[in-house]
């Protein structure tokens, strides 16, 4: 399996969401990724990971980000970070979108590999399947990692900015409301620190 997505080859494994798909973030599974979605280059995909410590050397990783995310339900928030170093726009350029996965077939694909895309398994404005086999074979791909998801909504997406005016030196901004509502994260967001 690695062999095969390091050749930019992708996958379509199970999340606690929607069925993900998979490439290493390389500029050959990026294009592959794209084309097989029909995505325009201006949408962005966020990366999937088991841990943080997995892209500590890509973005800039808040003090309070593990407390944040273990206040609510598991894989239920992706975050926008800063790059470090701008990435290909393709995985948000300046910012890119991290989510720590929740569901152990997810954890156990990013342990072995590292950081993987984690964008919806289907073309890009057809609704999803549950299924990962039945999302893999709409996609023509023929790599897949058994699972059902429970579908519905995404992950909720915030914006974390570096601010010094803010208490926690942060900005929070919720970009899309997912299975973690928008009122639960602000809530937290303004509990004195």
């Amino acid at each position: 399996m690695k062999e095969h997505l390091q050749a930019g080859g992708l996958i379509v494994y199970p999340t606690t969401t929607l069925p993900g798909l998979g490439c290493l973030p390389t500029k050959e599974g990026l294009d592959n990724l794209f084309s097989t979605k029909s995505r325009p280059d201006s949408m962005p995909v966020s990366l999937g990971v088991a841990n943080l410590e997995q892209v500590s050397h890509l973005v800039v990783i808040p003090n309070f980000l593990t407390e944040l995310l273990r206040s609510f339900t598991d894989g239920g928030i992706t975050t926008i970070l800063p790059a470090i170093t701008p990435l290909d726009q393709r995985l948000g350029g300046a910012n890119v979108a991290v989510r720590v996965f929740a569901h152990p077939e997810a954890i156990k694909l990013a342990s072995n590999v590292g950081a993987i895309t984690a964008t919806s398994a289907n073309e890009s404005g057809i609704a999803s399947e549950r299924n990962t086999e039945e999302a893999a074979k709409k996609l023509g791909i023929q790599n897949f990692v058994p699972g059902t998801c429970p579908n519905g909504l995404g992950s909720t997406y915030i914006r974390l900015e570096e601010d010094g005016v803010e208490e926690r030196g942060w900005r929070l901004t919720v970009m899309r409301e997912g299975v973690v509502p928008q009122a639960d994260v602000m809530k937290w967001w303004t509990i004195p620190v």
